[in-house]
């Protein structure tokens, strides 16, 4: 055998379009259909947010209270521009924007968030990028731009576009829509950042998570600066701001009055004290756990929060507390 009959020319082997044109349409089928396994792949939290209603439920003439997936919103609209409280999650905005169009507001002009967690500023940037001012306690501002670790998962930092522009240390007020909204920061309470909102002449207050109504147990974030005892404080002082025609918008649950609240706030003190008082007798966690100090209010099977975590949360505060 000759070896030359292998050894073909290179201009020979180039004038064999064959091969390489079916290399070049498989690459492109390949390219195409991963373009098409791109576009069917879904984000798995708009997945899950898809089937979501975001309602609205007027609770005085410009004030609104939004229910959908996450913490409960607050809207003031009027003649200076519409004021939304809290904006959950991202996939959501498009459908809490018709909510508040529905009312016949304006797009948003400001955004307050009660604290930094996801399921309340996860809209930020797209409301950011829409033009709203976003405003909050400055520990929000320092939390969300570093990051951090919540109930187990980690938050990456936030874009500066979903950053509040605008931050206070003690408070602000707004002279808005007729009426004058307090923003009042609570100390070490559900987070380091938190803030209540309370319109004086609509008599509607948001409690943001310092307030969880018949859904779970508090949940205590002391990784971000949260403190059991600061979340009873915060209850005291939301309760020498109301009255009986208060209407209450929860952090998460259902529309509540001052009797809902007093009866949380009385519930946070009965286990808070029956912790302190076990753990200054000497008891361990575990065997403060055992006892189930929180048991009568701990009712709910699928709650965020159980009576063994609600229990460790004010172990770790009083610990705090006490440094």
């Amino acid at each position: 055998m000759k070896p030359y009959r292998f050894a073909l020319p290179l201009l020979a082997l180039m004038s064999v379009p064959v091969v390489l044109t079916g290399c070049t349409d498989l690459s492109a089928q390949e390219k195409a259909k991963a373009e098409k396994q791109e576009e069917k792949a879904v984000d798995p939290m708009e997945a899950r947010l898809a089937p979501v209603q975001v309602k609205a439920e007027e609770l005085a003439p410009g004030v609104a209270v939004l229910f959908g997936a996450g913490g409960n919103m607050g809207v003031s609209h009027g003649e200076d521009g519409t004021v939304l409280i809290d904006d959950q999650f991202a996939p959501l905005t498009g459908k809490i924007q018709t909510a508040i169009a529905d009312l016949g507001a304006t797009p948003v002009k400001f955004l307050i968030n009660t604290h930094w967690h996801h399921d309340h500023s996860g809209g930020n940037e797209n409301f950011g990028k829409e033009g709203a001012v976003i405003m909050a306690h400055e520990n929000v501002r320092v939390r969300m731009a570093k990051g951090s670790t919540v109930a187990g998962r980690e938050v990456a930092p936030a874009p500066a576009i979903a950053q509040p522009v605008l931050t206070y240390k003690d408070g602000v007020k707004l002279h808005l829509n007729g009426d004058t909204v307090h923003i009042r920061h609570m100390p070490a309470a559900h987070t380091d950042g938190d803030s209540i909102v309370y319109w004086e002449k609509a008599n509607v207050l948001h409690m943001g998570d310092l307030y969880f109504n018949k859904v779970t147990l508090p949940f205590i974030d002391i990784n971000s600066g949260g403190n059991a005892v600061g979340m009873l404080e915060a209850a005291n002082i939301a309760l020498d701001m109301t009255n009986d025609d208060t209407k209450v918008i929860p952090g998460h649950g259902p529309m509540a009055t001052k009797a809902d609240l007093m009866a949380y706030r009385d519930m946070l003190a009965e286990v808070i004290d029956a912790v302190s008082v076990a753990r200054d007798a000497g008891k361990s966690l575990t065997e403060i756990q055992a006892m189930k100090p929180a048991a009568a209010y701990d009712t709910n099977p699928n709650a965020f929060i159980k009576g063994g975590a609600f229990v460790e949360a004010i172990w770790k505060s009083l610990e705090n507390s006490a440094k």
